[in-house]
């Protein structure tokens, strides 16, 4: 093949790629609301998602706590985000705080050290999550990606909500995802509760939808409790990320093929900060000041899959969340 038909097959392949790039591109938040004197906690902010999510409200004014699992990361990353903010950790209201969402004491130890030293929340937005990461339990012998996505923040929303009822108007904002779907075709059903762990049979698909699921119930659940008290409650998928979330994968794990990987899914993927966008918005839009419970995509209302959506099932996992974390 000639070098001038090369050149075209190039030009054209790079042309329907940013076509592409450009209609899978997110909806960005459009409500300019700030948030001076009141305070955030973002679970997992140091990395993806969340520290775009915790960049974003401390950019508005807000006193935000990043809750990191790791130290070191959590410190780096508040320290990233006071440089982009142009501030002085002893002046910034960007603060980091231990959080290990696999261990109920450390969500216990994080709520008491919290309400220690802070007065009011306004905002929590329970963004940690784990995934595609092969079988594993946490400290308290519950299945990993079911006992940090859901039962560590469950507890943690839980411990939190005195404060978040004394701070009204306040919200919860739960990162679920769009891969709940995932789940409809376990033959146990999308919330398996004769065995929520996995014990009978693992598979790291499902055990992620179904952890996805239970934010969605959680949240919807949670909106039913809580209404009239001024705390308003919101799940939200962040849509196709380009985050480390499968960084456990084979596929991203094997030299040369992710980085092939990464040029053809490109396009398809939104930035991370376009993936914060829709956490954003229910957490400041004034415009869903009064919605609760309910599931958002791209900046938006939006249906989760019909299944996710039953009552009984949402108050049955309420029920059995608290008996495992001794609520």
């Amino acid at each position: 093949m000639a070098f001038c038909e090369i050149s075209i097959c190039v030009a054209v392949f790079a042309i329907v790629m940013y076509a592409v790039r450009l209609y899978c591109r997110g909806t960005m938040c459009p409500s300019q609301a700030r948030l001076d004197g009141k305070t955030v906690i973002v679970t997992g902010a140091n990395t993806g998602i969340g520290k775009e999510t915790a960049l974003d409200l401390a950019r508005r004014g807000g006193r935000v706590i990043l809750a990191c699992r790791s130290v070191q990361r959590g410190e780096e990353a508040a320290a990233d985000i006071r440089q982009q903010l142009n501030t002085k950790k002893t002046d910034s209201n960007v603060i980091m705080m231990k959080l290990d969402l696999s261990s109920l004491a450390s969500v216990r130890q994080f709520v008491e050290e919290f309400k220690k030293n802070e007065k009011r929340l306004d905002i929590l937005v329970n963004n940690a999550g784990v995934g595609f990461i092969g079988q594993s339990k946490t400290q308290d012998g519950f299945e990993m990606v079911f006992g940090v996505n859901h039962l560590g923040h469950f507890l943690l929303t839980n411990l939190l909500l005195d404060v978040l009822k004394k701070s009204a108007p306040s919200r919860i904002v739960t990162v679920s995802s769009h891969c709940h779907k995932w789940g409809l075709g376990n033959k146990n059903g999308v919330m398996q509760f004769d065995d929520l762990m996995f014990d009978k049979e693992y598979n790291y698909i499902y055990a992620y939808a179904q952890s996805k699921v239970a934010n969605i119930m959680f949240t919807r659940h949670l909106g039913k409790l809580l209404n009239g008290t001024g705390v308003t409650t919101y799940s939200i998928s962040p849509g196709m990320i380009r985050s480390d979330m499968g960084r456990e994968m084979f596929i991203f794990k094997t030299p040369g093929l992710k980085q092939l990987v990464d040029v053809l899914i490109w396009p398809f993927f939104q930035s991370l900060t376009e993936g914060a966008q829709t956490t954003v918005c229910c957490a400041v839009d004034q415009d869903l000041a009064n919605e609760s419970g309910k599931y958002y995509e791209n900046c938006k209302e939006a249906k989760p899959a019909t299944e996710v959506q039953n009552d009984d099932d949402a108050q049955r996992l309420w029920d059995v969340s608290a008996k495992l974390v001794k609520l």
